[in-house]
């Protein structure tokens, strides 16, 4: 089961991860509209960049914009959660070893285990005060569906089983095996669910920044808008 696990199947969840993103991508591009966006993308490339850049950095840096610092508390809630969500997969140094003898690739270093263990302590408490956030706030709980605790639980997922692997919890070949089976089920849902924002994110603030950047503060003539 091991062997299927990381083998075949983790080729075909990566396989679909990554072709259902590039999908995406390029029916975002496909998407755009002739007059409204390409004409004043192409037209002014350097307004554009700039604005790209502008808008991607300022929401990628807690306290960055007026937005992540309206609410500090999420705020904070939320960089936690996300960065033990990307740093612990790619920098655990099991998963390093995976994808390079797996996939040929995970040349980059390893974290310190107590770091990892750390990263995903705090993405997990960061988690829940996510749930309880969604059950706690009107305007929040107003536009959760249960498809969101789903997309949680499928993201946290991941990541319980992981730690309780690692630290060689009672059954240990049954909560590794479960934990490879909850990332290549996360794996294959990025590209069909909200977790598309893991590239969705870069494509939707390049387009706003460069829209504030070509648009509405630099070049207004000839267009349609």
């Amino acid at each position: 089961m091991y062997e299927l696990l990381t083998g075949p199947l983790l080729w075909a969840s990566v396989l679909i991860c990554l072709g259902g993103l590039i999908f995406r991508v390029v029916w975002y591009f496909k998407g755009l509209s002739w007059q409204l966006d390409r004409v004043a993308y192409t037209a002014y490339p350097t307004y554009g960049m700039k604005g790209a850049l502008r808008s991607i950095l300022f929401w990628l840096v807690p306290f960055g914009n007026h937005g992540w610092r309206a609410k500090p508390g999420f705020t904070i809630m939320f960089f936690c959660f996300h960065v033990g969500l990307v740093a612990v997969p790619l920098f655990l140094a099991g998963h390093v070893v995976l994808l390079r003898e797996g996939l040929g690739i995970g040349w980059w270093p390893s974290m310190p285990m107590p770091v990892a263990d750390f990263l995903t302590l705090l993405m997990l408490a960061a988690a829940a005060l996510i749930a309880v956030r969604r059950i706690a706030l009107p305007e929040v709980r107003i536009i959760t569906t249960l498809y969101d605790y789903v997309l949680l639980l499928i993201t946290v997922a991941p990541f319980v089983t992981g730690y309780l692997a690692v630290h060689q919890a009672e059954n240990y070949q049954f909560w590794l095996l479960a934990h490879i089976v909850c990332g290549e089920i996360m794996l294959v849902a990025i590209p069909f669910t909200k977790l598309y924002h893991v590239v969705g994110f870069f494509l939707s603030r390049a387009q706003l920044g460069m829209d504030f950047g070509i648009k509405r503060g630099g070049k207004k003539k000839n267009f349609a808008w």
